[in-house]
């Protein structure tokens, strides 16, 4: 999977092109979902920082665009979807971050205690 480049923010300058633009969006939050549930942590970076770049570039082509009231039902279909992927990717990262942070946990314990009892490398426990 590799990350493709945002799209460029001058182009959305149409109803068809900001929804396009939005439909890009949910394509990239699907990558990212698949790159979250895989644990392909490197290429989830990758495409956030597309997204975020993406989203920025909507925002400010927005305001200046009008929307139909079809239009405006397609946009928001697509916000629903990629904001049930958010909460679906914000989920499974949270997820991660604890166990991260149980497996940070462990490995203090056990440099706490090597070094309150002194124990080396090799130390052979049962030997009296």
């Amino acid at each position: 999977m590799t990350a493709l480049k945002p799209f460029a923010g001058s182009s959305l300058n149409s109803p068809q092109r900001l929804l396009a633009a939005y439909e890009s969006l949910l394509a990239r939050s699907t990558r990212m979902l698949a790159c979250v549930r895989e644990h392909n942590w490197f290429e989830l970076v990758e495409e956030q920082s597309c997204y975020v770049v993406e989203v920025e570039l909507i925002s400010k082509a927005e305001s200046a665009i009008k929307l139909s009231e079809a239009e405006k039902e397609h946009k928001a279909k697509l916000l629903e979807k990629i904001l049930e992927q958010d909460m679906e990717i914000r989920q499974r990262l949270i997820e991660r971050r604890n166990q991260l942070q149980k497996q940070m946990g462990t490995a203090q314990r056990r440099r706490d205690l090597a070094r309150s009892y002194g124990v080396r490398k090799g130390f052979d426990q049962g030997a009296s």
